[in-house]
C-alpha cells in the first residue's frame, strides 16, 4: 500500500507539472486529479478556474464568434446527432455539478467547457459505451467497461431525449457491424497511417499518449485510456501544419492554437513530423478518384514494382504507381513523367482522364512499356532505391523494354499513322505511336484541324484528347526538328545570390507569410535549372526547378509578405514556390533573369517589362474554340502583352478599352473582345489561373480608381462618363433645371455602384432610368473620382489662378497651355464634359441652364471643392463660353452636332407616341463636301424610304431604269454593299464607324442581275474561285484556288471538287456580300467580292473571293442576292 500511495502521489505531481506547462501558454491549460475540471459554477458562461478535474485537460481555445456553430463542433467527422448543456458529475468532496457543453455524433460523446470551445475536455468513443442508465432525478450514467460517467439534465424530458439518442446511436453502431470492444481502432478511428507513442508537452516533464490516425491526431493521458476509448481531445489535421523548432521539439499549429511537443531523440522527432505531415496530406485528400481508377483491377498493383494499392500515377505515361516509384518518376522531371496523386490532385482528374486509366490499365500499358523486361531486371516492392531508379530510368527514359512500333524510325509515316489512329479512337495504338516517336504537334496540313489534338476534338475523341493534351510537352527521344510547344529560352544567363524561401505548396499562398516562415537559401540559375542550397558552400541542393517546368512567374505587391519584395514560381506539376528579400535591386534582377529563362526569344521584351505576372496559357480565337494553342502572356497594370502562336512579336492590348471582358466560373475561360476579335484564355484548372483572371479584371478598370484606371472608350473617355452624358444628351437637354435638381439618392447610389462595378454591362434606357438620377450619378462620379479631372489638387491650382487674368485672350492661351499639360485621359474627359455642357447651354431657353448656371454646379464638382472658392465656377464658365477656341474645335463640326441634337429632340416632341428617331448623315452619289443630307431614321425606315427622301429633297426625278439604291461604303477596305430595298437602315446607321458611310447612287449591277435571274427557281452555283481568309484583325495566308458551292442554305468552300467535306462553311442568311476587295491584300484580279459574317456576336470573319471576269462576278453576286432574298430583288420583280 505505501508503494501504491507513492505511485499515486508521483502521478499527481506529474499532472500538476503538466498543468503548469499549459498555464504558461497564451491560452491556459488546466489539469488536476479529479474526474472533471472546474471548481464551482456560477453560470455556464462565467466560471472560476481555480480548481481542476481529475484526468482532464482544459485547453482554453475558442472559435471566433462567426465560426461557432453548436451543431458542428470542431473535428467532428460524423454529422452531429445531438448537442446541449448538461451538468457533469462533481469533483470529489463537493456537491456542485459542473455545466458542460455536450455533443454526440456517430463516433464520440464529447464535452466542452462551453459552446464556443474548439477542443474538448474529454471524449468517449461510442463503441466503448456498454450501457446508458437513468438514475435519480434528471440524471443518467454512461457506462463503459472500466468507468462510469454521471450527467444531469435540466429536466426529466431532456434526460429522456439524451438516453434515447445514446441508446439508438449505440444500437445503430452494432447493426452496422462495428465492434463494441475497446480496441485501438474504436478509440482512435481508422488505423490507416497510424503512429502512436508518448510525447512530452514542451516545457514539462510529463507526457501524453499521442495517436496519429487517418486524418486526425488524438491526445490521451496514457495508453490505458487509449485502449479504453477515453481521450482528452482530437485535432482535425485539414487545417494543421507541422514545423520542427528544436533538435527534439516540433509544433503542430492549427488556426486556433499551437501544440508543442518534445520527442526523446531527433530521429523520433523526424518520424513524428513525417507521420503528422502524412496525416495532413490524408486530411486534404479524397478517395473518389483512387477508387474510380481501381475499378480496373490491374491498377491496384504498381506498374513498376507491383506494390499493392498504389495511389499515384504518371498522367502522361498512363501508369498507376506506388509512392516509392512516384518519387523516382518525379526526379525524371515534368518533361518525362508528370506525377499526380490519385488522392490529393483531384482537380487534375477529369472524368476523361480517369477513363483513360480505366480503359488502358497497368496491364495494357505494360504491354507497351514492359514487353521485353528480363526477369533479372524486374523490381519488387522491397527493392532498394538504387534498383528502383535504374529500372524506372531504363524503362521510361531509355525506353529499353517497350514494344517497338512497326513504323519506328519513319517520322513522316509515324505522324500520318498518329492522325489516323486519333480519328479511329484507338487509345493503345495512339500511345504506342506517340512513345515511339510520332510528333504530337505535327502538322496535318488542314487549317481547321492543324494537329492531332484538334483532330481528337473535332471527332469527339475525349479520351484521346486528354492523352494528347498531357503529352504536348513530353520529351520524345529521336524526334528531330519538330515544333515544340515549349520553345528555347530567350537568354540563358547564369545568376546566383541569396533569397529567402518558404516550403513549396500545391495551393495558392493567400495568407500573409511572416519573415519567420522563410528560410535563407543560396540560389543559382544556370543552364535552365534553378537550384537552392542551405548555404553557398553546400555541394548538394535542397531542391531544384527546371525553367522549362515553370508556367507562371508572379511578382507580388510590395509588403504582401514579411519580406518587402516577393515573387512566386508556379510549376506544371502544381507546386508553388515563394521567394523574397528586402533588397529591391536583387529581387528585380532575379525576376528579370528568371523571366528571360522561361520565355521564348520572341517574347524577350516581356522579361524586361515591369510585369505583374508572366507565363504560358492556352488560347483560342476564331470560329473553332476547340483547338487551343499555347501562347505567352504578360500582365501589368492595364496592359496585356500576348505572343500568339505563329507570331514573331507580342501584341499589346489595352485592357481598359476592351469591348467586353467575361470571366467565366472556374474552370471556364476568360473571354476578351478587343477591336472585334474574340480571344479566349484558358487555364486548365491551374492554381495560377484565378490570379490571371483577377489581374485582367483589375487591369480592365474599375470605378474606384483614378481616371486613367477606368474602363475607357476608344476616345479615352471613361465609359461611365460617356454613358451618362450620352443619355442626358438624348433625353434631358430640355429638362428644366438639369444638373441643378436632385435625383433619388438611393437610385443614384445604386446606379453609380453598378457603373463602377462594370460600366460596359450597364445600359441606360429611358423607361428604366430618370434624367435627374443619371445627371446626379455623373456629378457624383466626377466629384469623387480619385485625383479628379484636373489630375490632383496641386495640378488644379494653376487653373484657378488663371481667372485673375483680365484679358480674355490671355486666359484662353493659358487654358490651352494647361489643357496640353494634362494626361491624355484627363484631357479627353474634360473635353467630353465641356462639350456636353456647351450643348446643354445651347438649349438654355428650355432648360434654364446657361453657362453661368452650369458653372455654379460644375465648378465645385470638377474641382472637387466645397463651393466657397468662386474661381472654380469662373473657370468652368470660361471653358464653356470659349469651348471652340480652348479645345480647338471646328465651328462647322459644333454646328452640325447641335443640328443633329435638335433634329432628335424635335422629332421626339412632334411624335411623342412614336418610337424615337435618330439623325443619320447620308451622301448623294459621292462623299464630298456639300453632298451630305441629314435624314431622320427610325426602326421602321427602309432603304427605299431613305432613297425617296434624299431624291425628293434634291429634286431628282427617278426613272425605273435608274435603280437608285442605298449603299454601305467602306473606304478603308475598298468595298461596298447595296442594301436590299426592304432592309432597315437604323441598325446600319448604328454600326457605322469612321471609315464607313451611306451613299445614295445608281446600282449599276442591278439591271444585269435582274436579267440574269429572270426565270430562276431552284438555284445553286458552284465553281472555282481564288480564296483568302481573314479572322479578327489579321489576314491569313494568300489567295489560293478553292471550289465554292452556294446552295439555298449555305456557302461551302472545298479544297477540290472531289473533297468529301468542306474546309469552311457558313449559313447563307448569316453573311453579308460586298463588292470589292481590300487592295492591300493584292488580289489576283479586279473582279472580287468580300463575304463578311459574324460569330458569337463579336468574332468577325472575312472571306475574299476573286473571279476571272466581270460576268463571272455578276453571276456569283446574282446567286447570293437571289437566294438570300428568295428572288425578291427589286420592287415588283418577285
Amino acid at each position: 500500500m505505501p508503494a501504491l500511495k507513492v505511485g499515486l502521489q508521483k502521478l499527481v505531481d506529474q499532472l500538476r507539472a503538466l498543468q503548469k506547462c499549459f498555464m504558461s501558454m497564451e491560452e491556459p491549460v488546466n489539469m488536476n486529479n479529479s474526474e472533471d475540471a472546474d471548481s464551482d459554477l456560477s453560470t455556464h458562461r462565467n466560471r472560476s478556474r481555480s480548481s481542476f478535474d481529475e484526468g482532464s485537460l482544459y485547453i482554453s481555445c475558442t472559435r471566433p464568434h462567426s465560426l461557432v456553430d453548436p451543431g458542428k463542433p470542431y473535428s467532428s467527422h460524423s454529422p452531429v446527432i445531438k448537442t446541449g448543456w448538461l451538468d457533469k458529475t462533481p469533483p470529489k468532496g463537493t456537491l456542485i455539478f459542473q455545466k458542460r457543453w455536450v455533443t454526440l455524433d456517430a463516433e464520440f460523446l464529447r464535452y466542452y467547457q462551453n459552446e464556443k470551445e474548439v477542443f474538448s475536455k474529454r471524449f468517449i468513443a461510442v463503441s466503448t459505451i456498454a450501457d446508458v442508465l437513468s438514475v435519480g432525478e434528471q440524471k443518467f450514467e454512461v457506462v463503459t467497461k472500466n468507468r462510469t460517467f454521471l450527467f444531469r439534465a435540466e429536466n426529466s424530458a431532456v434526460r429522456g431525449e439524451w438516453v434515447a439518442v445514446l441508446k439508438e446511436t449505440i444500437q445503430q453502431l452494432c447493426s452496422n457491424g462495428k465492434t463494441r470492444s475497446p480496441s485501438l481502432s474504436d478509440a482512435g478511428g481508422d488505423s490507416r497511417g497510424e503512429k502512436q507513442g508518448y510525447l512530452e508537452m514542451n516545457g514539462s516533464r510529463s507526457k501524453l499518449f499521442i495517436v496519429v490516425s487517418a486524418d486526425r491526431v488524438f491526445l490521451y493521458l496514457n495508453s490505458e485510456d487509449r485502449s479504453q476509448g477515453i481521450g482528452i481531445t482530437s485535432i482535425d489535421m485539414n487545417m494543421g501544419s507541422v514545423k520542427s523548432t528544436d533538435p527534439r521539439a516540433f509544433s503542430l499549429n492549427t488556426c486556433y492554437k499551437p501544440f508543442s511537443f518534445v520527442a526523446e531523440t531527433t530521429q523520433q522527432r523526424d518520424e513524428w513530423v513525417e507521420a503528422m505531415q502524412a496525416c495532413i496530406g490524408r486530411s486534404l485528400s479524397s478517395d473518389t478518384v483512387v477508387w474510380s481508377v481501381w475499378v480496373e483491377e490491374s491498377n491496384r498493383r504498381c506498374a513498376d514494382c507491383g506494390a499493392e494499392d498504389p495511389d499515384w500515377a504518371s498522367v502522361n505515361l498512363c501508369v498507376v504507381i506506388c509512392k516509392c516509384c512516384a518519387g523516382v518518376h518525379r526526379s525524371l522531371g515534368q518533361s518525362v513523367s508528370k506525377v499526380r496523386s490519385l488522392r490529393m490532385d483531384e482537380k487534375v482528374w477529369t472524368d476523361s482522364l480517369v477513363q483513360v486509366f480505366v480503359q488502358l490499365g497497368n496491364d495494357r500499358s505494360n504491354l507497351f512499356w514492359a514487353s521485353n523486361v528480363p526477369p533479372s531486371e524486374t523490381i519488387r516492392p522491397s527493392s532498394n532505391n538504387e534498383e528502383r531508379q535504374n529500372f524506372i530510368k531504363t524503362k521510361y527514359c531509355q525506353r529499353k523494354y517497350r514494344q517497338y512500333h512497326r513504323l519506328f524510325g519513319c517520322q513522316e509515316d509515324l505522324n500520318k499513322a498518329l492522325c489516323k489512329s486519333v480519328q479511329t479512337g484507338d487509345l493503345l495504338e495512339t500511345m504506342s505511336l506517340v512513345f515511339c516517336g510520332a510528333d504530337v504537334n505535327c502538322s496535318t496540313g488542314d487549317p481547321d484541324v492543324p494537329n492531332p489534338l484538334c483532330i481528337a476534338q473535332n471527332y469527339g475523341r475525349k479520351l484521346l484528347e486528354e492523352f494528347l493534351f498531357h503529352n504536348l510537352n513530353t520529351e520524345f527521344p529521336g524526334v528531330q526538328d519538330v515544333e515544340r510547344v515549349i520553345p528555347q529560352v530567350a537568354v540563358p544567363i547564369p545568376h546566383a545570390g541569396i533569397l529567402f524561401k518558404i516550403g513549396s505548396t500545391t495551393r495558392a499562398v493567400t495568407e500573409r507569410k511572416g519573415k519567420g516562415d522563410f528560410s535563407q537559401r543560396w540560389c543559382t540559375l544556370d543552364k535552365g535549372v534553378f537550384k537552392y542550397f542551405d548555404g553557398e558552400k553546400r555541394a548538394h541542393p535542397c531542391g531544384e526547378i527546371k525553367m522549362s517546368d515553370v508556367q507562371c512567374l508572379v511578382v507580388n505587391p510590395l509588403g504582401k509578405h514579411g519580406y518587402l519584395h516577393t515573387f512566386e514560381l508556379y510549376q506544371i506539376s502544381g507546386r508553388i514556390h515563394l521567394f523574397g528579400a528586402d533588397t529591391p535591386d536583387s529581387v528585380q534582377q532575379w525576376i528579370e533573369t528568371i523571366a528571360k529563362a522561361i520565355v521564348p526569344p520572341e517574347a524577350e521584351g516581356m522579361a524586361s517589362w515591369s510585369f505583374e505576372r508572366v507565363g504560358r496559357l492556352r488560347y483560342t480565337e476564331g470560329p473553332n474554340p476547340h483547338c487551343p494553342r499555347a501562347c505567352w502572356v504578360a500582365a501589368g497594370g492595364s496592359t496585356l502583352l500576348v505572343l500568339l502562336h505563329g507570331t514573331d512579336r507580342p501584341e499589346s492590348i489595352d485592357l481598359r478599352k476592351l469591348q467586353e471582358l467575361c470571366v467565366q466560373p472556374e474552370p471556364g475561360p476568360v473571354v476578351l473582345v478587343d477591336r472585334g476579335r474574340t480571344l479566349r484564355l484558358e487555364g486548365d484548372r491551374r492554381a495560377d489561373f484565378p490570379g490571371w483572371a483577377n489581374s485582367l479584371q483589375q487591369g480592365a478598370g474599375r470605378g474606384d480608381g483614378p481616371l486613367d484606371q477606368q474602363q475607357l472608350t476608344g476616345t479615352d473617355v471613361p465609359v461611365i462618363v460617356d454613358r451618362c452624358l450620352g443619355f442626358i444628351t438624348q433625353y434631358g437637354l430640355k429638362s428644366e433645371g438639369i444638373y441643378r435638381k436632385a435625383g433619388v439618392q438611393s437610385k443614384v447610389t445604386a446606379l453609380l455602384s453598378s457603373l463602377c462595378l462594370d460600366a460596359r454591362r450597364v445600359q441606360l434606357t429611358e423607361g428604366e432610368h430618370k434624367v435627374d438620377d443619371v445627371a446626379n450619378t455623373v456629378k457624383r462620379f466626377l466629384r469623387s473620382v480619385r485625383e479628379g479631372v484636373f489630375d490632383g489638387e496641386q495640378a488644379s491650382l494653376p487653373w484657378l489662378r488663371t481667372v485673375a487674368l483680365s484679358e480674355t485672350s490671355r486666359r484662353i492661351s493659358q487654358y490651352q497651355t494647361l489643357l496640353a499639360s494634362l494626361p491624355p485621359v484627363h484631357q479627353a474627359t474634360l473635353g467630353a464634359v465641356i462639350n456636353h455642357l456647351y450643348c446643354v447651354q445651347c438649349f438654355a431657353e428650355e432648360n434654364k441652364m446657361d453657362a453661368h448656371s452650369l458653372s455654379i454646379v460644375f465648378g465645385p464638382t470638377l474641382f472637387q471643392a466645397d463651393g466657397t472658392d468662386k474661381s472654380a465656377g469662373q473657370v468652368v464658365e470660361d471653358l464653356v463660353q470659349h469651348y471652340q477656341a480652348i479645345f480647338d474645335v471646328d465651328a462647322e463640326h459644333v454646328k452640325r452636332q447641335i443640328e443633329m441634337i435638335s433634329h432628335i429632340i424635335t422629332a421626339k416632341e412632334d411624335r411623342p407616341d412614336e418610337e424615337t428617331r435618330t439623325i443619320c448623315g447620308i451622301y448623294l452619289e459621292v462623299k464630298e463636301e456639300g453632298s451630305e443630307l441629314l435624314v431622320q431614321v427610325s426602326q421602321k425606315t427602309t432603304a427605299t424610304d431613305v432613297v425617296s427622301e434624299v431624291l425628293r429633297r434634291r429634286n431628282i426625278s427617278s426613272q425605273p431604269e435608274d435603280y437608285w439604291s442605298c449603299f454601305l461604303v467602306n473606304d478603308k477596305d475598298d468595298m461596298e454593299r447595296p442594301l436590299h430595298y426592304q432592309e432597315q437602315v437604323l441598325p446600319v446607321c448604328f454600326s457605322l464607324d469612321k471609315d464607313c458611310h451611306l451613299v445614295i447612287k445608281k446600282n449599276d449591277y442591278m439591271k444585269t442581275i435582274l436579267t440574269c435571274t429572270d426565270g430562276w427557281v431552284n438555284v445553286t452555283r458552284n465553281g472555282h474561285v481564288q480564296f483568302c481568309e481573314e479572322k479578327g484583325q489579321r489576314a491569313k495566308g494568300s489567295f489560293s484556288k478553292r471550289y465554292c458551292v452556294v446552295t439555298a442554305t449555305s456557302l461551302e468552300i472545298y479544297k477540290t471538287p472531289k473533297s468529301n467535306h468542306p474546309e469552311k462553311d457558313c449559313h447563307l442568311q448569316a453573311l453579308k456580300v460586298y463588292c470589292g476587295i481590300r487592295k492591300k491584300l493584292q488580289p489576283p484580279s479586279s473582279w472580287g467580292m468580300t463575304v463578311v459574317w459574324t460569330q458569337d456576336q463579336h468574332e468577325m470573319h472575312r472571306w475574299y473571293l476573286c473571279c476571272e471576269s466581270d460576268q463571272e462576278l455578276t453571276d456569283w453576286l446574282a446567286t447570293f442576292f437571289f437566294l438570300q432574298h428568295h428572288g425578291d430583288l427589286w420592287p415588283g420583280t418577285s
